[in-house]
């Protein structure tokens, strides 16, 4: 019985430090440090919360530069469904899918006659992610600058300003936030 009442004891300690006080702590301390990332990275315009910088959105007008396709929840973009499709890569279902988006993403964007990148044509592991490559968003500055009557060297500097390189120089490849570049294509930069 004493090994019991010792057993007990332990977890009851364990519980508190690592379920109530740990928790607390970092997020008191995250809360001081890096507010805005622990709020999750939220983008406010005019004080209304229009997204996250670490969350794809759907845009699908010409105007606007297009992210990844998404996997998550039935309409995508979805943050409580946040999954890849799991479909491989001899499943009919994602090469007709992959198939189409190339298509539609030719019909979208007709002076490209390049490669279509694979990120603008297949959705991340997440489903949601914010970014793609300074490539898949350079095949869009033409239909871009033509939706916004704008010259497309104008988009092409904004992209540029809004590529993100490797973090610390090493750590992954150079991206674009697809949110971040809109909003600053609306505010006429």
């Amino acid at each position: 019985m004493k090994q019991w009442m010792v057993a007990i004891k332990i977890t009851l300690v364990l519980f508190v430090v690592t379920g109530i006080v740990y928790p607390f702590l970092v997020t008191g301390l995250a809360q001081v440090i890096f507010p805005g990332r622990a709020n999750g990275s939220l983008i406010t315009v005019n004080g209304h919360t229009i997204g996250s910088e670490l969350i794809g959105q759907n845009f699908s007008n010409p105007e606007y530069f297009h992210g990844r396709p998404s996997a998550a929840g039935d309409k995508g973009y979805d943050g409580l469904s946040s999954s890849a499709s799991n479909l491989g890569p001899t499943s009919r279902k994602l090469i007709d899918r992959v198939k189409g988006d190339v298509d539609k993403f030719r019909a979208e964007n007709p002076t490209y006659k390049g490669e279509v990148p694979a990120d603008i044509v297949t959705a991340s592991g997440s489903g949601l992610d914010p970014h793609i490559s300074p490539d898949a968003a350079a095949a869009q500055v033409d239909r871009v600058a033509q939706a916004r009557k704008a010259s497309p060297e104008h988009v092409r500097q904004l992209l540029a300003r809004y590529t993100e390189e490797r973090q610390l120089g090493i750590f992954g490849e150079p991206r674009v936030n697809v949110l971040k570049l809109n909003l600053a294509l609306d505010r006429g930069e």
